[in-house]
């Protein structure tokens, strides 16, 4: 008989064996079970605390859309008033040109006339 239980013990043990590894391996699970069970009861409470959060974030988000609009249209007026300020004076150093050459004019007209105390040439006549 001695022979007959050899093998029967050796079944028995690689039995028990393969019952405790299914059994480590369904303790494994129900660990990683309970550990995904309060990861998703924290992430619904992180969830629940972006909700709360998320109206005064929009509020402030619009609120910074409409200061930055009205910013856009403060740009596009300063841009019109840069352009007419250009345009005036464009015009102011036309002006002054004009100016400048009547000046010029009636000053060599003064120095032409005799008599009007300007000095001498360097001719000395």
């Amino acid at each position: 008989m001695s022979t007959a239980t050899g093998p029967f013990v050796l079944s028995l043990c690689a039995g028990a064996g393969a019952l405790l590894i299914g059994l480590g391996i369904f303790i494994l699970c129900l660990r990683a079970g309970a550990l995904l069970t309060r990861m998703q009861r924290t992430l619904d409470e992180v969830d629940e605390q972006i909700g709360a959060l998320s109206t005064p974030i929009v509020t402030t988000l619009t609120h910074v859309g409409g200061i930055a609009d009205t910013a856009d249209a403060t740009i596009g007026r300063l841009g019109a008033v840069v352009t007419r300020l250009e345009s005036v004076a464009s015009g102011a150093s036309k002006t002054a040109a004009l100016i400048g050459a009547v000046v010029g004019i009636t000053g060599s007209r003064r120095l032409d006339r005799p008599g009007d105390g300007s000095p001498p040439d360097a001719s000395g006549s």
